[in-house]
């Protein structure tokens, strides 16, 4: 039943990281639309950050609030997962993502052909080659500091959702004149499968997830003390 918890956290949690994030895109939109100033980039920014920090206080005790294949990949690879698990965690979160784009599609008809529901985009002039640089270089940043505190067990506690979650707050707002500012594959899945965009869908796979296994070789060749925390 132990299993369960953290297969059923991991879909809560990502159905409520895709819900708030893409959400905020759309409720963006309709500001504008309706002649308000709408939420920008940086408000944008901040519900992205801000419900990751509140996820990962809500299930990091439970599953260890991944809620992101690329993290869940970085610790498979990184062997701190067994790989059963590890591809359990995947279909968790694929499926709250899935949830969460049939969510947001309902809730705002009117983002679909316009801003395809949040789903991340490249930006005007922007190459494929130059988007997968960013999301690779900001999902590193995002799972070595995942690696730095929710993993080592020297961090000082209590902290880690704060820290992941002004990592996540910055990296959209770097991102996403770019990219969008994702680091996170299940950020784009769950809004491109309720909209349809899959323009360039691969970068936000291949970006993130290169990354996140980066972070995680990096951490534990430079910084880790040898001693690994137990498997999921």
């Amino acid at each position: 039943m132990n299993a369960y918890k953290k297969y059923i956290a991991e879909l809560v949690g990502t159905f409520a990281l895709v819900f708030i994030a893409a959400g905020s895109v759309c409720a963006d939109f309709y500001l504008r639309q309706a002649g308000g100033q709408g939420l920008g980039l940086l408000g944008i920014s901040i519900a992205y950050g801000v419900v990751v920090t509140a996820v990962i206080y809500a299930t990091s005790y439970i599953s260890g609030s991944h809620v992101n294949p690329a993290v869940t990949i970085s610790f498979w690879i990184t062997k701190r997962m067994d790989p059963n698990i590890a591809i359990m965690y995947i279909i968790s979160q694929i499926a709250g993502a899935t949830l969460a784009g049939l969510a947001v599609k309902t809730l705002f008809p009117d983002a679909l052909k316009t801003v395809f529901l949040g789903t991340p985009v490249l930006a005007s002039g922007v190459t494929v080659a130059r988007g997968m640089l960013m999301e690779f270089i900001i999902s590193f940043l995002l799972v070595f500091t995942i690696y730095g505190t929710l993993v080592d067990k020297r961090s000082p506690a209590g902290f880690a959702g704060v820290a992941i979650g002004l990592v996540v707050l910055f990296g959209a707002m770097i991102g996403g004149t770019i990219s969008g500012g994702a680091m996170n594959p299940a950020r784009v899945f769950g809004p491109a499968i309720a909209s349809g965009q899959f323009t360039h869908h691969y970068i936000w796979w291949i970006g993130p997830i290169l990354g996140g296994i980066a972070a995680g070789f990096t951490y534990d060749k430079i910084f880790a003390d040898g001693r690994r925390s137990s498997k999921e």
